[in-house]
């Protein structure tokens, strides 16, 4: 292999370096490429450059002979095209373009996959490439039972963006959810400190006590938009942080855990406080809006209608939502 020079791309923009280079030469391990880059054979603009640096549209990277020591990698198979797999996954989209695809999660559908899970949006994006060499990317998730909007990236380029969007505070999310009980007030911050669980169901969170450590802060802002007596409410929710659970342990910490919430209910006399008699056991939790910076430019904003179940409790209930906006890029 002789010295080369290649171009960064605008998909590729703020990429690593040292991930730039495995992405274009697999077969190069991190400790490789750390040493070429100790040794001046690596160069962005021909300067001297660290493994770490960020890369921009436009630069050139020296790409100097590999070793002849570096392991071959096994070139990776195309993915076999399935059409019933794309023909259900078109059927979750919002929102397509060139850089990203916005889906509405289903009940019950985890995003990722673990222990005991074979099926997972993660596991069925190949059918969103539409004829794309890219595999499509998950940007964030929602938990198995929430549904409503959710991000995918195209590229892996834009899948560095949007990460960076989403590490940061430039995402707004808005949830609606119906809640057990009427919050008082009927609108406010709801701030406490969560410790995260292992539970019987896996991983959780709770409000963390006087003497735990390893705390994070969750921040989330709340307004009552409908409400049923004082048995039930209709609530917007507006995450400031992202941590795991967040919504549905701020909800119990003000004594409205959300509907079918039964992990963050309290069992009082036998009876679970997030279950009421006649609205089903499911939980009432629901991405209805993201707002987050393009990669091409200006904003995206998406919403996603209600699933079958809550809109059956708001119609029981005689909540009245408007249908979602058409996805708008401003």
């Amino acid at each position: 292999m002789s010295i080369t020079t290649k171009t960064i791309t605008d998909d590729e923009a703020d990429l690593r370096l040292d991930r730039w280079f495995r992405r274009h030469y697999p077969s190069a391990t991190q400790g490789v490429i750390q040493k070429l880059c100790r040794t001046g054979q690596i160069r962005v603009d021909g300067k001297r450059a660290e493994a770490a640096t960020r890369l921009a549209p436009g630069m050139s990277v020296r790409v100097p002979p590999l070793p002849a020591t570096t392991p071959i990698v096994a070139e990776k198979k195309a993915p076999v095209f399935d059409p019933l797999l794309e023909a259900e996954m078109t059927k979750l989209v919002l929102y397509r373009d060139d850089q990203v695809i916005v889906l509405n999660k289903p009940f019950g559908l985890p995003s990722q996959g673990g222990p005991g899970i074979s099926r997972h949006l993660d596991g069925m994006l190949d059918g969103l490439r539409y004829g794309s060499e890219h595999r499509p990317r998950l940007v964030h998730r929602l938990d198995k039972d929430t549904t409503g909007v959710i991000v995918v990236a195209r590229t892996p380029g834009v899948a560095a963006k949007l990460a960076a969007s989403f590490r940061g505070r430039d995402v707004e999310k808005t949830y609606w959810c119906v809640v057990v009980g009427r919050p008082v007030p009927v609108e406010g911050r709801i701030d406490v400190n969560l410790v995260r669980i292992d539970g019987f169901h896996g991983e959780r969170a709770a409000v963390a006590g006087p003497y735990d450590t390893e705390v994070a802060r969750a921040i989330t802002d709340y307004r009552t938009l409908d409400h049923a007596g004082r048995k039930l409410a209709w609530l917007e929710m507006k995450p400031l942080t992202g941590r795991t659970h967040q919504l549905r342990v701020s909800c119990g910490a003000i004594g409205a855990p959300i509907l079918g919430d039964t992990p963050y209910g309290k069992e009082v006399e036998g009876h679970n406080t997030a279950l009421v008699d006649g609205l089903g056991e499911k939980l009432h939790l629901h991405a209805r809006q993201i707002a987050f910076p393009h990669p091409n430019g200006g904003r995206l904003i998406v919403e996603a209608d209600l699933p079958q179940h809550m809109t059956a409790t708001f119609r029981d209930l005689g909540f009245t939502a408007s249908a979602a906006e058409a996805p708008l890029r401003r």
